[in-house]
């Protein structure tokens, strides 16, 4: 059995709300509260996130923060793929932000781009929409899109710009491979 090595992502770009940055935290403060070592046990990377970019202006309102969430899906992508390949070891990322789930699945793609991934996703939401069609133009909504390289364009109710269009097709196409999964 391979190393577990911890990816710790304290990202909120995707999110429409304030605070998912706090989600790793959290998690570790709940294990060392119930007794656990687990966050002992293994070694941590913190990706460095690119939060100061919720002091400026979020760009398009139908993909708010897309160039920031490019970088950390691009960020996540990598160190997942260098945890596998390099490493040889099992990468357990810790994240509050939804959108940062599109770089998991991209890292795994890239280390393991012949195989086909299976993704369970656990949520209220499926998280499936696009810049296309999304009603807040919040990211961490468009994760599962994004990995399946789903614009969603029949039931497009936003009109983009081409900055705008030029992120989300970078952001589809993270690792070099889109789509990642697909709809079955």
């Amino acid at each position: 059995m391979r190393q577990i090595k911890l990816l710790e992502v304290n990202s909120e770009l995707g999110a429409g709300t304030r605070g998912t940055s706090l989600g790793p935290a959290a998690i570790k403060i709940a294990a060392l509260d119930f007794g656990s070592r687990f966050f002992k046990k293994y070694p941590t990377v913190e990706i460095p996130n690119e939060n100061h970019l919720l002091l400026e202006s979020s760009g398009s309102p139908f993909a708010k923060h897309i160039s920031g969430v490019l970088t950390m899906y691009e960020r996540i992508c990598d160190e997942i793929q260098l945890t596998i390949e390099n490493d040889n070891q099992f990468p357990v990322v810790l994240a509050g932000d939804h959108s940062t789930a599109g770089g998991t699945i991209a890292g795994l793609k890239k280390a393991h781009p012949k195989k086909r991934l299976g993704v369970i996703w656990i949520d209220a939401h499926s998280d499936i929409h696009s810049p296309y069609t999304s009603p807040t133009g919040n990211v961490h909504g468009m994760p599962i899109a994004a990995s399946l390289s789903e614009d969603n364009i029949e039931n497009k109710r936003n009109e983009l710009d081409q900055e705008t269009l030029n992120y989300w097709y970078q952001l589809k196409n993270v690792g070099g491979i889109a789509p990642k999964i697909k709809h079955e």
